[in-house]
């Protein structure tokens, strides 16, 4: 496995890559990498022959400063479990190397004005400059995002459609913990009896799918359900309990053709994300979490 550090390094090796007709593909991180990230890894290897993983701690997408600063790095560790995913190239850049004198963003309207984009003003603006520039940087095949940052991977979708980016995205599904926790590298900042709470937030989901297979799809039936469960675990704040159209990601009254039912709370300083994705097929609905 390769580590490099500059764009040109970058750039030269994936031109030797695609010089002997390898498909190119493309894991994006802030690295504190878990059994999340390394699924990505083992599903871009089904569909491209070269795995690229890029470890870059954004600082455009953090609204809080402390946030930054306090997001966990254990790059040795990162480089360790890449490689015995199957990772065969880190593109590990600094600061100066992705952004000088910065003038152009990447946004998108209306799909970041709910869930997770209302309480991060800025947030989605910083995730698609960043991912449009290593797409870019990179100019992968195939690139894997999970369904847990179900907003991000949607957005993103959306760019790579409307700018003809010659990428395909491939949505991963959500890796738990035992209990059901969504893995996150943010888990490594609860404590106690708040780690042993934030499963509510999984229990919630469950409860949504026993309701939706009942014959229940109006949201506002829905919504309360999840939110009596989850403040159950006595969360510091719920930031949202949301049923949206997934296309659009904004909410509706009762469930599409295919919709994203999400959760965001804080448990202490934490702040945890999950969702489930609802098909219809048919007349029966299919709950992806």
């Amino acid at each position: 496995m390769k580590i490099v550090h500059t764009i040109n390094e970058l750039r030269n090796e994936i031109a030797l890559q695609r010089s002997h007709n390898k498909k190119i593909g493309f894991v994006p991180t802030m690295g504190y990498l878990h059994q999340g990230h390394l699924s990505l890894v083992h599903i871009s290897r089904k569909h491209s022959d070269y795995q690229v993983m890029s470890i870059f701690v954004n600082k455009m997408q953090f609204n809080d400063p402390k946030d930054y600063t306090t997001y966990p790095r254990d790059y040795e560790r990162d480089f360790a479990l890449a490689k015995d995913a199957g990772v065969d190239l880190i593109f590990l850049p600094d600061d100066t190397e992705m952004y000088q004198n910065r003038l152009v963003y990447i946004d998108i309207e209306m799909m970041t004005d709910h869930l997770c984009g209302a309480t991060r003003p800025g947030h989605f603006r910083g995730v698609l400059t960043v991912v449009a520039k290593l797409f870019n940087i990179v100019q992968p095949d195939v690139s894997v995002f999970g369904q847990k940052d179900i907003q991000q991977a949607v957005i993103i979708q959306k760019m790579v459609k409307d700018l003809n980016l010659p990428v395909t995205i491939i949505v991963a599904p959500i890796i738990r913990e035992p209990d059901g926790l969504a893995m996150s590298s943010r888990n490594v900042h609860l404590k106690g009896d708040d780690r042993t709470n934030a499963v509510v937030i999984y229990k919630s989901l469950q409860k949504a799918e026993e309701l939706i297979h009942q014959g229940e799809v109006q949201s506002h039936k829905l919504i309360p359900a999840m939110t009596d469960i989850i403040t159950s675990g006595k969360p510091k704040k719920i930031d949202y309990v949301s049923v949206v159209d997934y296309e659009t990601l904004q909410p509706i009254e009762s469930l599409k053709e295919k919709s994203v039912i999400a959760v965001a709370a804080f448990f202490g300083p934490t702040r945890l994300i999950d969702n489930m994705i609802v098909e219809k097929k048919g007349d029966t609905y299919t709950c992806i979490y």
